[in-house]
């Protein structure tokens, strides 16, 4: 995929430009969560998140159905990531 930001990781108005990635948390016993989050380059809020046992796509597309039920909608907004397979 192109980066349709061109690496400038600012943005004039919110609901714009956004970025995700998706992190482990160590929670104990040798196990770990995975936190997908999608933060708003203009506030540099945290507009969505999810959380799961798995790294599955699932995580991720419920982390930006969180951001849209933030922000009301995500169109016409990008969406940044480091390509991942989710």
């Amino acid at each position: 995929m192109p980066d349709l930001i061109g690496r400038d990781f600012t943005a004039e108005v919110p609901n714009a430009k956004y970025v995700g990635d998706i992190s482990y948390l160590r929670v104990g016993g040798g196990k770990f969560c995975c936190l997908a989050t999608v933060i708003d380059l203009c506030s540099r809020r945290l507009a969505g998140w999810a959380i799961a046992d798995h790294i599955r796509v699932e995580l991720v597309t419920d982390a930006l159905a969180a951001a849209e039920r933030t922000r009301g909608s995500l169109a016409g907004a990008v969406m940044h990531t480091d390509h991942a397979a989710q």
